[in-house]
């Protein structure tokens, strides 16, 4: 493949329905790609949720921008709280076309097409609720304050002793 690069791909799952039943009219749509950077995702998504109007968002990724989704999903959640979660996760058809790199030759040897399937995701937050009983439901969180946090904190430092230990003479 060192030879070849890619020329194009396609989507063959283009055009399909977003995997959810009873969405709402005005729901965003957010397409996360593998070059997409997390605070632009989070700053448009974020005001979006606070307004009044909005009720949902879709975030869908697939390959290695699942994690992105992911991670802009739970950014969302804490900043927000109380959103209900469903989670789809499936395969995802793509076609890729690869050509050879370099000058043109006289003979030009055809194009490669190969076919993947790779991991997609699509979660839907809502502020309304949701069918609890939809595979892939999530309710909403309760996250601990910041000062729930301090104290916690605070309970688990162990007390600092000015005794020094010194170890027993002749062990070895």
């Amino acid at each position: 493949m060192e030879n070849l690069r890619r020329v194009r791909v396609l989507d063959e799952d283009d055009g399909k329905p977003l995997p959810f039943k009873d969405l709402h009219p005005q729901v965003a749509l957010m397409r996360v790609k593998e070059g997409s950077k997390i605070r632009n995702l989070v700053g448009y998504a974020l005001p979006y949720m606070k307004s009044e109007d909005t009720k949902q968002i879709v975030f869908s990724a697939y390959g290695r921008a699942v994690t992105k989704a992911i991670t802009c999903v739970e950014i969302l959640k804490r900043q927000l709280g109380g959103l209900y979660q469903i989670t789809k996760v499936q395969y995802k058809s793509l076609q890729e076309v690869w050509e050879p790199k370099g000058p043109e030759i006289k003979t030009p040897t055809p194009s490669l097409t190969v076919y993947k399937n790779c991991p997609s995701i699509y979660i839907l937050l809502s502020k309304e609720p949701l069918d609890p009983q939809e595979n892939g439901y999530q309710g909403p969180q309760s996250f601990p304050t910041r000062e729930h946090r301090k104290r916690r904190h605070e309970s688990l430092v162990l007390p600092i002793s000015d005794k020094s230990y010194e170890g027993t003479e002749g062990e070895g």
